[in-house]
Formats: structure tokens, C-alpha cells, sequence
């Protein structure tokens, strides 16, 4: 299975590497894989970079384009008045729960630029399912949910911006911004796939083939 490393460089790096002077904000650094990464777009295009993790990885990086804020990233009293008004890119790899997700994703979406994108990290369940190597039910049932709180955003903003996944590793939500607008609250979702009508639907495939 691709790893981490192969999904941020091949569906998230190629699309912003050619951004000129980009600012962009990190939430969740773990041990700096991808802040080492989004330096190198700061250092070749003079771009910026700040990073926030509620530990301490202030010592991931001397690079003088980086700033390390050791801090929640819903802690929106501080972050607000730190981070600076306009972003070109956010990435969120800090808590992957969809209330989580939800929040920090209205919060900062104003923030960015038009033409901007939002990423956010592991929206796919395949790496954590029962029989995988991965397993963990935690992972898939968040991951889950969180793909479906992206959709019912989207469901609501479909003009606002673009949406796309990828499902390399542990998936990507790509997120790029097309118009100035605040976004719409989230539009549940409504399935047929449990109505009267496809359960005839598949009554009658099942009965067609036998």
C-alpha cells in the first residue's frame, strides 16, 4: 500500500509547489514529515510556513520561514489573533474526528484565498478495515464519518468550492476555494438506498437472476 509520504507528494505537493510566495498554515506536526516538505516550497518560492501542535516540535525545523505555535488548533482566541488574515494553504493532519474536522475547516475557511486550497488528511477507511494490516476501529469509523461531514458541507457549498479525494494511503480531501462567500451551514445528505423503491430495485435484479 502507497504510504504517507507518496500521498502528500503525489496529490497534494504538485498542486501547490508552484504557488508564489504562499503562506501556509499546518495544524498537527508529529514528527515534521510534512512541514520538512512545505518548507521546501517556502524556501524555493519564498513562501511561509506555521505550524500548530499541541506538543512541542519546535525543535523539528531551525528554518527562519518557519513559525512553530505550540497550541490547540481550535484554540481559536489565540490562533486568530497569530495567524495572518489571508492563507493560501491550510493542511489538517491534527484530530481526525468529524466534529473536529467540521469546526476547524468553518473556522479558518474564511481565511482563504480564492484560488486557495484546504487540505484535509485521512478520510479513508481501506487502510483500517477488520482484515487489514492497519486495523483499527477507530480509524475507519472516523474516517468514515469524516469523509460524509466533508460531503454534507460540499452539499451545501457546491458553488463555493471544488472537492475531490484521493484514497492513496489513508486518503485526502482536496479542497480548492472559487469564490469570496461565507460558507453555507452543512445539508444532510439523504439516501434513497434504504427506500421502498430500491428494495424493489434489488427484489428485481435478484429475481431476474435466478
Amino acid at each position: 500500500m502507497p504510504n504517507y509520504n507518496y500521498k502528500i507528494e503525489q496529490h497534494l505537493f504538485p498542486i501547490i509547489e508552484n504557488f508564489k510566495n504562499p503562506t501556509i498554515v499546518e495544524f498537527g506536526v508529529e514528527n515534521g514529515r510534512s512541514t520538512k516538505k512545505f518548507l521546501k516550497i517556502c524556501d524555493r518560492n519564498d513562501g511561509r510556513l506555521i505550524s500548530v501542535d499541541i506538543k512541542d516540535c519546535s525543535k523539528v525545523s531551525r528554518n527562519k520561514k518557519w513559525t512553530f505555535i505550540q497550541s490547540r488548533d481550535d484554540n481559536f482566541m489565540l490562533l486568530n489573533k497569530i495567524l495572518p488574515k489571508k492563507v493560501d494553504v491550510f493542511f489538517l493532519d491534527s484530530l481526525h474526528e468529524a466534529d473536529h474536522v467540521e469546526k476547524i475547516f468553518y473556522q479558518y475557511y474564511d481565511k482563504l484565498n480564492v484560488g486557495g486550497f484546504f487540505f484535509i488528511d485521512d478520510i479513508s477507511p481501506l487502510p483500517y478495515l477488520k482484515n487489514s494490516k492497519r486495523n483499527s476501529f477507530y480509524c475507519e469509523i472516523n474516517n468514515i464519518e469524516t469523509k460524509n461531514r466533508i460531503l454534507e458541507i460540499y452539499n451545501n457549498n457546491k458553488d463555493l468550492f471544488d472537492l475531490s479525494f484521493s484514497y492513496i494511503s489513508s486518503g485526502l480531501a482536496i479542497i480548492k476555494k472559487n469564490k469570496k462567500k461565507k460558507l453555507n451551514k452543512k445539508c444532510k445528505i439523504i439516501s434513497r438506498t434504504n427506500s421502498i423503491k430500491n428494495f424493489l430495485r434489488v427484489v428485481w435484479k435478484f429475481i431476474r437472476k435466478h
